[in-house]
């Protein structure tokens, strides 16, 4: 019989979900007493989590593979099969499925009726959908076993997340393979380590990021590079703690709304508490009211390169694109509700050249909305009218790429403009936001005023604004977008001086001295090894340019210029190779 599936987005989720049931099936087929958590879809693929004495590895996969084609060609139907919270919660203990009911009696307390999913022998609590059969099921295959926590809880008993990937063709299935193979050359904790870019260090703490010289290098000129921009756009730069009273975040909603994310309160002994800071913008807010406002001040403009805290769970970590202490490019915009349209529009003008520069030419832009039934946005529904109108129209205004938006993704004082970048492979990167927010300097939170025109107190409108977002997640997605190979700007070591023997080393040191003089950084390798290897490790440590010195060049007051993508570029005056590297960092060219 012809299967035919819709090949669409929405349908490929529902196959990767149904996946993710039959590769649980095969699992309690090939092991016992195997207590089933849940088994979601994630960003091109699936997972299920799973409690059972057996420790899965890659050895096992070939045996779950084939038992997952057995039940593919079977091809027995799912099945929707609903139930009272009381009958399901029997019908789980009879399985014998712990974490089932505790998810029913406890996540579910508010549901009179659950559903399952059933397939042959095969039955779990799900809300579906479904494929109507297995058999439409293309191309699979599993992909990694790790460690997680039952409803992320590091409290309560680990579990064994198996990951897989499903996708319509085998084609389709070859290039994600193909582009997973290139990630994990790509991984930045893997270039981190070799280039020295960074370190973390389980004895300072799980997801906390050491910058090592190198990547300092990086970093710094990223905020130098964003530094030129905010004094460009008349931003002023402020600092501030990054512990505050757990008194101001109660304040600003971020504590208790989201502490099950944040860092406990330290009580010192005067039975004050303080928080490790999660967000800059309370802060800044403080700044705002330290004297009175007049709307001749606004818009003010302040920001800061702000370290804040967040306890990710530690199944979450992932070098430094997913950290518990990270750096934000973070501003704050105070501005009168005139104004919101002008601000808010070159705040996206701002994120849009900074992405440019960078090369990051493939983006598009998510507006976060919130979710009129959710329970975690503080504020009237009428400001969220407003705030949100306001958004779309001059994103709008703007023509930017995708727009798009997404009901239920706001932050919790307002809706916001994301920007999702796609790296050199195709995966994508939410990096900058921008968020308008009515909420915080309402009556109800900071109570913001400033006099107008008319002499009389009126309430200013915020927005936040950070265009790359965390720094320690911006250079953790350049490094695997470039690979290690930084454009010039960027690089750590712009360029290396290679002697051909060491009777050149004099000479040779007297170029090293004039690249730094002219503000280049560069090192020279003067070992007595051959010059080959020198090139090559030169080649290996991904340093843009080398200059090589033998006799020629000694004798001609010359370089060799060697351009690490390129090869040979032949003999060059001294001062003409610094000029030629000076125009390709002064351009911030990418290559």
């Amino acid at each position: 019989m012809l299967k035919v599936i819709k090949r669409d987005h929405q349908t490929l989720e529902v196959m990767r979900h149904s996946a993710a049931h039959v590769m649980a099936r095969a699992v309690m087929r090939l092991f016992d007493g195997v207590q089933l958590a849940f088994g979601p879809t994630v960003d091109n693929g699936f997972y299920y989590d799973f409690e059972l004495e057996h420790s899965i590895s890659d050895e096992d996969f070939p045996g779950i593979e084939a038992e997952m084609a057995r039940i593919i060609e079977d091809d027995e139907p799912f099945e929707r099969v609903e139930m009272d919270r009381d009958e399901a919660i029997q019908f789980c203990k009879d399985l014998g499925q712990a974490l089932k009911v505790e998810h029913i009696e406890e996540g579910l307390a508010d549901e009179q009726t659950v559903s399952f999913y059933r397939q042959g022998e095969f039955i779990d609590l799900c809300r579906g959908p479904h494929l109507p059969r297995p058999g439409v099921i293309g191309a699979y295959k599993l992909l990694s076993v790790a460690g997680a926590y039952w409803k992320g809880d590091a409290s309560r008993q680990q579990l064994q997340r198996l990951y897989g990937t499903a996708w319509f063709s085998k084609q389709e299935l070859d290039e994600h393979l193909k582009k997973l193979e290139e990630a994990k050359r790509r991984d930045h904790r893997v270039l981190g380590k070799r280039l020295e870019l960074f370190l973390i260090d389980p004895a300072v703490g799980s997801g906390l990021v050491l910058w090592l010289p190198k990547g300092a290098v990086i970093r710094r000129e990223l905020e130098n590079f964003i530094y030129e921009q905010l004094i460009k756009h008349g931003y002023q730069l402020v600092y501030t703690p990054v512990i505050g009273n757990v008194h101001l975040y109660e304040t600003s909603g971020h504590y208790p709304y989201y502490a099950e994310s944040q860092f406990p309160p330290v009580e010192m002994a005067d039975g004050d508490r303080y928080l490790l800071r999660p967000m800059n913008c309370p802060h800044h807010i403080k700044i705002y009211q330290s004297k009175p406002r007049s709307y001749r001040d606004l818009p003010l403009r302040l920001a800061e390169f702000g370290m804040v805290h967040r306890f990710e769970q530690s199944g979450e970590l992932t070098g430094m694109t997913r950290a518990r202490g990270f750096t934000q490019d973070d501003a704050h915009i105070f501005c009168t509700e005139d104004q919101v349209a002008d601000e808010f529009r070159g705040c996206i003008e701002m994120t849009q050249f900074i992405f440019k520069t960078l090369g990051l030419d493939d983006y598009r832009v998510r507006l976060g909305f919130r979710d009129p039934a959710g329970d975690k946005c503080v504020g009237k529904p009428d400001v969220w009218d407003r705030a949100e109108a306001a958004l779309e129209e001059v994103c709008r205004e703007l023509d930017l790429p995708s727009l798009e938006i997404e009901i239920g993704e706001a932050a919790f004082y307002g809706p916001k403009a994301d920007f999702v970048a796609s790296d050199c492979i195709g995966r994508e990167w939410q990096l900058g936001t921008v968020q308008l927010d009515y909420n915080l300097p309402g009556e109800d939170r900071f109570d913001l005023e400033y006099i107008g025109a008319d002499n009389r107190p009126h309430r200013p409108v915020m927005i936040h604004r950070a265009p790359i977002g965390s720094l320690e997640r911006f250079v953790g997605m350049l490094i695997e977008h470039f690979a290690g190979a930084f454009p010039l700007w960027l690089a750590p070591e712009q360029a290396r001086v290679l002697v051909v023997s060491q009777k050149f080393e004099q000479y040779a040191r007297n170029v090293e001295r004039k690249l730094a003089e002219a503000g280049l950084r560069a090192s020279g390798d003067y070992r007595a090894e051959k010059i080959g290897a020198k090139i090559r490790d030169a080649q290996l440590e991904l340093v843009p340019y080398m200059f090589v010195i033998g006799r020629r060049e000694q004798e001609q007051d010359s370089v060799a210029v060697r351009d690490r993508r390129e090869g040979d570029l032949g003999l060059m005056s001294l001062s003409e190779a610094i000029q030629k590297l000076k125009a390709e960092i002064e351009a911030k060219m990418v290559r």
